[in-house]
């Protein structure tokens, strides 16, 4: 790996205020990113680091308005876009499919598929334009899961979503690409997906959900943020020029 991939480039992370985006964000600015984080949480004005130049910014990227307004404020202030890192998402209830109320599916459709669509269709046009760009969608091994039906369908069409930008912009200069993390050790989180209270009986769920990935994983662990960073700093830097399309399981083995 060289160093200062990201050098003068300007790199664009969502759901950066904690977990994987945190990390990512962090990794950019040690290689040199210039930086626009976005969450939908307060706490991403909270990042700092020692001579990283940062924009963070507040949005709601399940509605497009919030994402165009997002881009727009990049290229404002840093003039480009070179790296995009779509991660908003993550599973907000774990229960057996038939236990899902249609508000609920509709809310984790909503939460981990749409802010990666519009993203996606907000940062675009910017890139093509310039010539020049990589996209790294944050997908999840859970479209081969359980008690996560909507959840896994939605990253599912992060999945396809991927390929088929990638078909379209292969000749343009801009990538597409995803990761698909497996379970990922991570400090508790600050802003709950879920502020209810589980009940013992969607705690044992949750609880199958862990036995399950660890039991699918060839290395029979969950995995570490810098694990995950490292694939998506790899696709989103040069050192991928020739990778576009692809969809990077990171789960010790399990393909999702």
């Amino acid at each position: 790996m060289s160093t200062g991939r990201f050098d003068a480039k300007v790199a664009v992370v969502t759901g950066a205020a904690q977990g994987i985006g945190l990390r990512v964000a962090q990794r950019l600015a040690e290689e040199g990113a210039r930086l626009v984080l976005v969450d939908r949480s307060e706490l991403v004005h909270e990042f700092e680091h020692p001579g990283a130049q940062v924009l963070s910014l507040t949005a709601d990227l399940e509605r497009f308005d919030e994402c165009e307004r997002m881009i727009a404020a990049t290229v404002e202030r840093f003039a480009r876009i070179d790296v995009l890192v779509n991660n908003v998402g993550g599973t907000i209830w774990a229960k057996p499919y038939e236990h899902y109320a249609a508000e609920e599916i509709e809310a984790e459709v909503r939460r981990s598929l749409f802010p990666t669509l519009w993203c996606c269709r907000a940062a675009l046009p910017r890139m093509q334009a310039q010539g020049s760009g990589a996209i790294v969608n944050v997908s999840s091994i859970a479209t081969r899961s359980v008690h996560r039906v909507p959840y896994g369908a939605a990253k599912g069409g992060v999945n396809a979503l991927t390929v088929c930008l990638a078909f379209e912009n292969g000749e343009r200069g801009v990538r597409i690409n995803a990761v698909a993390p497996g379970g990922t050790e991570a400090p508790p989180r600050r802003v709950p997906r879920n502020a209810a209270e589980p009940s013992e009986q969607e705690r044992a769920w949750y609880s199958r959900i862990v036995e399950q990935t660890k039991e699918t994983s060839f290395m029979h662990r969950y995995g570490t943020l810098d694990e995950q960073a490292a694939a998506i700093l790899f696709l989103a830097s040069d050192e991928a020029s020739y990778i576009t399309g692809t969809v990077l399981p990171v789960g010790g083995g399990d393909g999702g």
